[in-house]
């Protein structure tokens, strides 16, 4: 599975590629130019466990652990995404877009 993350005023994007023999065990890639994203992706042992990333509450488990530990930016998209495509991968919900729109 991969998805592409857009970030923003950054202009670094991402793309996140998840792989999953078993639904159960996934292996996180990510071509990006974000030095912060390639420390958090570098940081999480792989592989992950989906059920663990998830079905753990918001702000919980190890992808939002790592991602506080090497993300500079709270509002960096990169981490819900990276569980989305997760999610996608592991057949634990359906590859949907998701999108934050500005408005007046």
């Amino acid at each position: 599975m991969k998805l592409k993350v857009c970030p923003g005023v950054c202009g670094l994007e991402s793309l996140i590629i998840a792989e999953s023999e078993d639904g159960m065990d996934v292996n996180i890639q990510v071509e990006t130019k974000c030095k912060a994203v390639k420390a958090f992706i570098d940081s999480l042992e792989q592989p992950l466990d989906s059920y663990e990333v998830c079905f753990a509450k918001p702000g919980d488990g190890p992808v939002y652990e790592a991602a506080s530990e090497n993300l500079i930016h709270s509002a960096c998209p990169v981490a819900s995404a990276l569980i989305k495509c997760i999610e996608a991968e592991c057949k634990l919900a359906l590859p949907k877009d998701v999108s934050f729109t500005f408005v007046d």
